[in-house]
């Protein structure tokens, strides 16, 4: 097996470096950004397909389900299952990722809900915390053999290595296409109050997502933006609309508020183009069909 070089070390980068070295190829991680410092590492994660090509991503989103599944009984992981609900203001709300699921999974229709909401669907899926997770993917690599270093580039590597593009929003300008763009998301983190569920309401967006130390509160989704400071206004907006699907969360001890960026695309371009392979614009999606991504961006390398 040849040398491949995997350009970005968030959540696809890394888990595509972790399957290539299993694979059995010679991997190094290079990336401007850190796993901790990446957009990744501001991410709630609660395993929920969106994007496009959809009939890819039903296949991804399952891939990394049952990855996810298996890795709940590693405590080092921070990966656990957990049980919760899409919300809908209209009745008869529905997913169109429903085969993404595995049987006994759900979706099923919810009959307690918040105030607001006509319809729910309530299902058990991996919720990922991403802080513990990506420490864990990096420990992975290394375990492999493989590396991740900091290293800012103005293009792509050129060489005789296979090169994967994994480097995000960095693809505006490493992929040469302009048709990826931030979408800007801002979470609140608050304390553990005692939450086990959570709850997604996609259209507003809104979003309660309990993890073993904290809530992550959602959200924003504001296509073209490019500011990572928090904004008070919004943030008051995250904790109101929190409260009111989870009234235990009102006043609720404020831990940090994040920003992070996220690459968003028409579709995720996941091809290969002479030596390199680009994986990327995922959205908010990435963690949700990372482990799917990444044995594509092998069965790619490898043919």
């Amino acid at each position: 097996m040849g040398r491949v070089i995997v350009v970005g070390a968030g959540v696809v980068g890394l888990t595509c470096a972790v399957r290539l070295l299993e694979a059995g190829h010679r991997v190094d991680v290079v990336a401007r950004d850190l796993p901790l410092e990446t957009t990744s590492s501001v991410a709630a994660a609660v395993w929920s397909p969106y994007s496009h090509p959809q009939q890819h991503v039903v296949r991804w989103a399952r891939a990394a389900y049952d990855t996810f599944a298996a890795l709940c009984d590693d405590d080092t992981s921070g990966v656990v299952m957990r049980t919760g609900t899409e919300l809908f203001r209209e009745e008869g709300g529905d997913v169109w990722w429903r085969e993404a699921l595995p049987p006994g999974a759900g979706p099923d229709r919810e009959t307690s809900l918040p105030p607001g909401y006509a319809s729910g669907l309530t299902m058990r899926t991996p919720v990922v915390e991403m802080p513990v997770y990506l420490g864990w993917l990096s420990g992975r690599v290394h375990q492999l053999g493989g590396s991740v270093t900091r290293l800012n580039l103005s293009a792509l590597p050129a060489g005789d290595a296979l090169v994967v593009n994994a480097s995000g929003i960095g693809s505006r300008l490493l992929g040469g296409d302009p048709s990826v763009v931030p979408v800007r998301g801002q979470v609140v983190l608050v304390e553990q109050v005692g939450i086990d569920h959570w709850w997604i309401d996609a259209a507003t967006p809104a979003y309660v997502v309990p993890r073993s130390r904290d809530v992550v509160l959602g959200g924003t989704a504001i296509e073209g933006e490019w500011s990572r400071t928090p904004d008070p206004a919004v943030a008051r907006t995250i904790l109101e609309r929190a409260a009111e699907i989870e009234p235990r969360l009102a006043g609720a001890r404020i831990l940090r508020h994040k920003v992070g960026l996220r690459p968003a695309r028409p579709a995720v371009r996941l091809e290969r183009e002479g030596d390199v392979i680009h994986c990327y614009g995922h959205g908010g999606c990435g963690v949700t069909v990372s482990w799917g991504c990444a044995d594509d961006v092998v069965a790619l390398a490898d043919g």
